[in-house]
């Protein structure tokens, strides 16, 4: 089962919900349509997803959690989660639902090749994946890929506190300190895909907390 969080991505969900169903044709999709002003929830449920609905926006974290819910309430095993805005391929999917068989969370990595990677976007994951592994205890290569790959027993125990982009991070950090085997997969990025919600001042200053306030924990 795949979940995507999404927020204004009419443009987008449609593409990444037919991709992962012609790769998987077994794959059920979950989209979050998390507060949307446009067509979002329409185009994912035409595409043939599942569709859950917040009237508000209420960041990706929570739109990822209530996902991961109704994924492992629904009997899923594993959950695939990736973005709605096309940046993380559908055609990756297989690789990440196979090496997740030999351990309990697979992060989709983008080291293997990163021309094209924006230089700050470079920095700041090399920095970022340097703390999330210190304080998860195990190395990470790419901790701020949203393309994952995550066992059910792993969604059943960690709940991150966070409701926004630190979710994933507190996410592997939580899922590693309980034990959970944390490994990485192969993906390219497409970097001409539209652009990010991330705002730079407001989610670096949220990050900084998160790794404060578990520096200590």
């Amino acid at each position: 089962m795949a979940v995507i969080p999404a927020k204004d991505a009419a443009g987008t969900v449609a593409a990444v919900v037919e991709g992962l169903r012609a790769v998987r044709h077994d794959i059920q999709v979950i989209v979050v349509d998390d507060g949307s002003s446009d067509a979002t929830g329409d185009r994912a449920r035409d595409a043939g997803a599942r569709v859950l609905r917040h009237e508000v926006n209420r960041g990706k974290g929570a739109a990822l959690q209530a996902g991961f819910d109704a994924a492992v309430e629904a009997g899923a095993d594993v959950v695939l989660a990736l973005d709605a805005d096309g940046q993380h391929p559908p055609s990756a999917a297989p690789g990440l639902l196979t090496a997740v068989e030999r351990t309990d969370v697979v992060v989709g990595s983008r080291n293997a090749d990163r021309r094209g990677m924006p230089w700050l976007r470079r920095v700041t994951n090399d920095v970022t994946s340097w703390w999330v592994s210190r304080l998860a205890g195990q190395r990470i290569e790419d901790s701020q890929s949203g393309y994952r790959a995550i066992r059910a027993d792993v969604i059943r125990r960690v709940r991150p506190a966070s409701t926004r982009f630190e979710y994933e991070s507190e996410f592997l950090v939580a899922a590693a300190r309980a034990g959970f085997r944390i490994g990485s997969a192969p993906i390219p990025t497409l970097y001409n895909a539209p652009g990010s919600h991330i705002n730079p001042l407001r989610d670096t200053m949220r990050f900084i907390r998160f790794v404060w306030r578990h520096l200590w924990s």
